[in-house]
């Protein structure tokens, strides 16, 4: 740190001596992490915990003050340049949102938009997929969108809902943060736990992409925030969205601006792919001279 401040009890602090360059000391912890953590498991509570006797068996790589210097100011300009690499593609992630939102604004622009009960366009899927639910991944909704679920399958997996394409499902107690998800053309089909609320657009009168973004777009969430009752982590079942009203636009004005919206994946796609690719290269810097430090070490 640069200025004077405090932490909370769960911070451990370390004043390196006049033997280690501060910024040198900070990067070999970042490179280090998950051996610290590793060392730190099995004792007691829920979460790692890293402590001053765990801490203080850890043994630095040590190099002349100079060379310590020189590594961080070197290790600091391509953290940087990184960083500024992360911030571009994040900016790009949220310029495709913005395109989508407007997509789905204008055509609720077109003259012919009608309001609609939500509970009149919408089709719950409520039936579980049987015997051959081991044929199938588990899916989950998260606030990115379509993600493979944390947990394997539970109890009575004959339950788990089916989520083929043009499937619309959410989490009910993460809808308010957005935990919605669409299997797409491409997306492999799957199933999603019990819990989940999964839904499809009624034939010739709601396209299923179309509703997807809309119900992630402001109007979307406006929606469902006014439909929340009490507490974030309150369930929405389908009941209760089936409540809401959605001004809907014409079905073919749905269907094109539809097409519109899946030309956007791909594209959406590929930054997701460079920002994973971008997320990497912080460990890789630190592993390319803390790696190198340690071999010279041992030799």
């Amino acid at each position: 740190m640069e200025v004077e401040a405090t932490t909370n009890q769960a911070c451990f602090a370390i004043f390196p001596n006049e033997s280690f360059d501060p910024y040198y000391l900070q990067y070999w912890l970042r490179y280090s992490y998950e051996k610290l953590r590793s060392a730190s498991d099995g004792r007691g509570g829920n979460q790692s915990n890293l402590n001053g006797e765990i801490l203080g068996s850890v043994e630095v790589p040590w190099i002349h003050r100079t060379a310590q210097t020189n590594i961080s100011a070197h290790l600091q300009s391509q953290l940087a340049a990184v960083e500024d690499a992360r911030q571009a593609a994040t900016a790009q992630l949220r310029e495709l949102t913005q395109l989508a939102n407007a997509i789905v604004r204008e055509t609720l622009a077109h003259p012919d938009t009608e309001t609609h009960s939500l509970g009149d366009v919408l089709i719950e899927v409520k039936q579980g997929i049987g015997s051959g639910w081991a044929d199938f991944p588990v899916l989950g909704a998260t606030r990115d969108g379509l993600a493979p679920a944390k947990e394997p399958v539970g109890k009575n997996p004959e339950r788990y809902k089916p989520v083929t394409v043009g499937t619309v499902f959410y989490n009910p107690m993460r809808i308010l943060i957005g935990s919605i998800a669409m299997v797409d053309e491409g997306d492999a089909p799957g199933i999603t736990s019990p819990d989940y609320v999964a839904l499809r657009g009624r034939e010739g009168l709601v396209d299923s992409r179309w509703f997807y973004y809309w119900l992630r777009s402001p109007d979307g969430e406006r929606c469902i925030a006014s439909l929340a009752r009490g507490a974030v982590r309150e369930r929405m079942l389908f009941n209760r969205l089936a409540e809401g009203e959605i001004a809907l636009p014409p079905y073919p004005v749905q269907q094109a601006a539809s097409r519109a919206l899946a030309e956007l994946r791909p594209m959406k796609a590929a930054v997701e792919a460079r920002l994973r690719e971008i997320e990497r290269l912080p460990q890789r810097l630190l592993a390319q001279v803390f790696d190198f430090e340690e071999e010279t070490e041992d030799a």
